[in-house]
């Protein structure tokens, strides 16, 4: 941990500058979709520093890889510390960045394939990686994996899923197996 740095002026949600400390530490994640990640702070004690992408445009970047080690101030808030300013960026042991693969000409467009697309099945969740933008459905009827896409569920309104959540889809063969190509939450009903 750094020293405290106090300072004045206010602060945002209502905090103020002097409740501002400095922490060191090493990125554990980073949502480029989302704009935000975490820090694992030196210091057990502040726990994950929440670092949103605004706070990173003074060095000109919009997400930090994995294992990047940050200097910054935080404030505390309702649910944890969050990154008021990044001092600085190590990238010396940050896990390097993949670069994108151009697409490929036999990707498959879900949005294309909805009239083909089934009536809405019972699905669960089998397993999905943010960071790789993609995951599996099981079918209720039969436990065949269905392949699901972050593009798809975020067009149904989902925004986070966790194995075992139950889900309706309408699903098609794609080139490759099944594909949900509309993902909704399950009816209640």
């Amino acid at each position: 941990m750094l020293d405290e740095t106090p300072s004045t002026g206010g602060g945002i949600d209502g905090e103020t500058a002097d409740s501002a400390v400095g922490l060191a530490g090493v990125v554990k994640w980073f949502d480029v979709t989302r704009g935000f990640g975490f820090v694992v702070a030196d210091d057990p004690s502040y726990g994950d520093v929440l670092v949103h992408f605004t706070v990173l445009q003074a060095h000109g970047r919009r997400s930090l890889p994995e294992g990047a080690r940050v200097t910054l101030t935080a404030m505390r808030s309702g649910r944890g510390y969050q990154a008021r300013e990044v001092i600085a960026i190590d990238l010396t042991h940050a896990v390097p960045e993949q670069p994108r693969r151009p697409r490929s000409p036999d990707r498959v467009d879900p949005v294309a394939l909805v009239d083909a697309a089934g009536t809405p099945e019972s699905v669960s969740v089998k397993w999905f990686n943010r960071l790789k933008g993609y995951g599996f459905l099981l079918r209720d009827r039969d436990g065949a994996d269905i392949f699901v896409h972050m593009e798809t569920l975020r067009r149904g309104g989902i925004l986070e899923v966790e194995p075992g959540q139950p889900l309706a889809a309408r699903i098609v063969d794609g080139p490759k197996g099944p594909l949900a190509v509309i993902v909704t939450e399950q009816d209640a009903s």
